[in-house]
């Protein structure tokens, strides 16, 4: 069995799904080829880099132009054409010539759209796997020669449903995640202490005034470790700095630090929600201005597994200390994360290869 996934680092979570899906499937079938494609890397490699700089300038610089555009095409059904689709279709055609792919699994809406289109033009039986990344039904996932979808939700299936979609075609697998995070959790720790946990993402998107983490300093008996992921600037002015304070760079093990915390303050992206819910880690989750993270958002509040923090730090702060504090309601939405986990369909996946592909690889 040789399984293509395909992927675009339009953010990095499309990329860690990628991955995540490659050890599943890896350990599901060990004698599998599994291998992960950046596509527009692939389809441009020289223009690759300014693409996804030039993305990442629109959502922190442009969030306001980006939502409009997006809640406008959520339930399209007319779809534009991609920029430089004949590029890249050419380009797609030349990658599954060369591997022969057994089946193709997409992680991101536009690798989805390009697979559908090259299916249609050439008559191609090629089976294909959408993997939602975040709780969205958008319309952009949704493609005629899609064979199945992978969605995190049991909601996200009704909606799907609800679009036309077979229910039959759609898994509720949750959003794929490293194997690590789904291991028991450990939290054993001295009595009275709290832990908390704060991430800023790969860029390290977090507060940047001193009076903040001088606020977290002083908690008492609370322990904080912050991810500052690729923000260098910020992880040399904190590190070192607080006696209860520890700062990492970027880290490829931050299911140890979720097995540490009683608590995470991070923004709500589908890959970082779904670790938590794993990992059982209760999230009080920035205000989101991406209108995906705020369908995220509005899961975690529904499903009682994590709070929104205020924007204003000092708001922020009083928010850390009343959940940290709160030993029940930190209880309460662990065990709602265990309701979730238990909610998806194990092995799904796996059966679907098999399905899809007509080979069982042991």
């Amino acid at each position: 069995m040789k399984i293509l996934i395909l992927t675009g680092k339009f953010g990095m979570g499309h990329y860690s799904a990628s991955q995540s899906l490659r050890l599943q499937l890896l350990g599901a079938f060990p004698g599998a080829r599994v291998e992960v494609v950046d596509l527009p890397a692939y389809a441009i490699p020289d223009a690759s880099e300014a693409i996804y700089k030039a993305f990442s300038l629109l959502v922190t610089k442009g969030s306001g132009l980006y939502n409009i555009y997006y809640k406008a095409t959520e339930n399209a059904t007319l779809k534009a054409r991609p920029p430089l689709a004949d590029l890249f279709q050419d380009r797609l055609g030349e990658l599954l010539w060369e591997e022969r792919p057994d089946a193709v699994i997409a992680t991101h809406p536009f690798c989805a759209r390009l697979v559908a289109d090259y299916k249609e033009e050439v008559g191609s039986g090629l089976p294909l796997v959408t993997c939602i990344t975040d709780l969205s039904s958008h319309s952009e996932w949704l493609n005629e020669g899609t064979d199945c979808y992978l969605v995190g939700s049991r909601e996200i299936r009704d909606r799907l449903a609800a679009k036309g979609v077979e229910p039959e075609r759609i898994l509720v697998t949750g959003i794929p995640v490293k194997p690590e995070f789904r291991r028991p959790t450990h939290r054993a720790h001295r009595p009275g202490e709290r832990r908390l946990l704060i991430m800023g993402g790969g860029l390290g998107l977090l507060p940047k005034k001193d009076k903040f983490y001088e606020a977290l300093n002083a908690m008492p008996g609370v322990r904080t470790t912050i991810l500052t992921g690729n923000n260098h600037k910020l992880f040399e002015r904190l590190h070192g700095r607080y006696e209860n304070i520890e700062v990492v760079g970027f880290t490829d093990r931050v299911y140890d630090y979720m097995a540490w915390a009683d608590l995470m303050l991070s923004k709500p992206g589908g890959i970082t929600l779904f670790e938590t819910i794993f990992s059982e880690l209760p999230i009080l989750a920035w205000e989101p201005f991406l209108q995906q993270e705020r369908e995220n958002a509005r899961f975690l509040t529904r499903c009682q597994i994590g709070r929104i923090a205020p924007k204003e730090p000092e708001a922020c702060l009083e928010a850390i200390a009343r959940l940290l504090s709160d030993g029940p309601a930190l209880e309460q939405m662990a065990g709602n994360m265990r309701r979730l986990k238990g909610q998806l369909e194990a092995q799904s996946l796996e059966r679907l290869m098999t399905a899809l592909t007509g080979k069982e690889v042991r």
